[in-house]
């Protein structure tokens, strides 16, 4: 079993600037809010603790969780009035170069930090260091324009190809054997990628990586090493591509796929049947996973190849990056407060409404313990 790299694998950091026009509406980022106007789900809750929370509180990085940090941003500031939170999605690899360079409080990513980068984090943190803390579990999906085919089925190896410009029409004879039954168009495959350095395309092209090596011979990165297609800026962006584009296919979480009625791809992974792209789908690969971290980081190893019956394997974890001490004094409280909503019960309980998975309970009680000790 293929392990997840310990510098891909973090979850994202909810990427979070503070503004109080944002704050209060949870909206007017750079990339498009599906929150504001009340398009994301929030769980009713009266045990949001602000204790000194106030001020302005700037985050950034991975688009993946925004549409979770949307729905957080929106009961947590309706609680805590004094506090503002500006979620600023602009990719997890962006994230933590603003978090590194201490323009942010925290950071989201859907890669937890590497080596080098935990290093780097000493001259903000200090006398202490940066810790990855898991918050943000789901699918990433595989979404496609296909006129005609609700139902499609495709492997890693097909996908490998697909991403790799090898395949280049839908009737081609790979994807014809694992959709019998389907009417594919003889229409140009239009594959989309990120344009940014993206934890999402880390993820995604690390199990293409495990799954299919031939097909996909690339080291798994932020950045995108495929040959051909196009490119759209996070994860937002690719779905506006796919939404208009006949024939496209791209990659995104599974709340950007249910916002915009967009369908997914099922999964042929060996098991007994295809596995859709569903929450409890991705918990049930999430959880197979462990945490590899020392002390108090919590990053993950997740298993991509996985044959499971029922386990999605194309999931991330987000995790949100922080100091474990040495926090600016005027934004540690807002910082904690809102971190600990996060991981509350509460908190995760407003992902599974919002299409993404909680982080399993073993997982989420150990990001409590180090939330509440940041100092």
């Amino acid at each position: 079993m293929k392990l997840q790299r310990m510098n891909r694998r973090a979850l994202t950091l909810g990427a979070l600037t503070v503004s109080g026009a944002l704050a209060l509406t949870a909206c007017g980022s750079d990339d498009t809010t599906r929150g504001g106007d009340g398009g994301e789900k929030t769980v009713a809750n009266s045990n949001i603790k602000c204790d000194e929370a106030k001020g302005d509180i700037k985050a950034s990085g991975s688009s993946a969780q925004k549409n979770a940090i949307d729905a957080w941003v929106k009961e947590y500031v309706a609680t805590c009035k004094d506090a503002r939170i500006d979620y600023n999605p602009t990719g997890s690899g962006a994230g933590i170069t603003a978090f590194l360079q201490g323009q942010t409080a925290f950071a989201g990513s859907d890669s937890a930090l590497d080596a080098d980068e935990i290093t780097e984090s000493k001259k903000v943190c200090k006398d202490s260091q940066a810790v990855n803390l898991p918050m943000v579990g789901g699918p990433v999906a595989v979404g496609y324009n296909l006129p005609g085919v609700d139902d499609l089925v495709l492997d890693a190896e097909t996908l490998g190809n697909i991403f790799n410009d090898k395949i280049k029409s839908w009737d081609d004879p790979a994807i014809k054997k694992l959709n019998p039954d389907a009417d594919l168009p003889k229409l140009k495959v239009q594959s989309f990628h990120r344009s940014d350095d993206s934890g999402t395309t880390d993820n995604f092209t690390e199990y293409l990586n495990t799954a299919a090596p031939k097909a996909w011979p690339y080291e798994p990165a932020k950045a995108w090493a495929g040959k051909g297609g196009q490119s759209a800026q996070g994860s937002s962006g690719l779905a506006g591509q796919v939404k208009q584009v006949e024939g496209a296919i791209t990659y995104f979480e599974l709340s950007y796929a249910s916002s915009d009625d967009i369908p997914t791809v099922k999964l042929d992974t060996g098991a007994a049947e295809p596995v859709e792209a569903t929450v409890d789908n991705a918990s049930a690969a999430i959880a197979a996973g462990k945490v590899v971290g020392k002390g108090s980081d919590l990053s993950m190893e997740l298993d991509y190849a996985t044959k499971a019956d029922g386990a999605y394997p194309i999931v991330l974890v987000t995790y949100e990056i922080a100091c474990e001490k040495g926090n600016k004094a005027e934004t540690l409280g807002a910082t904690k407060s809102f971190l600990t909503y996060m991981a509350s019960e509460e908190g995760q309980n407003v992902l599974k409404a919002n299409d993404y998975a909680p982080i399993p309970t073993e997982i989420i009680t150990k990001v409590r313990e180090t939330v509440a000790n940041l100092s």
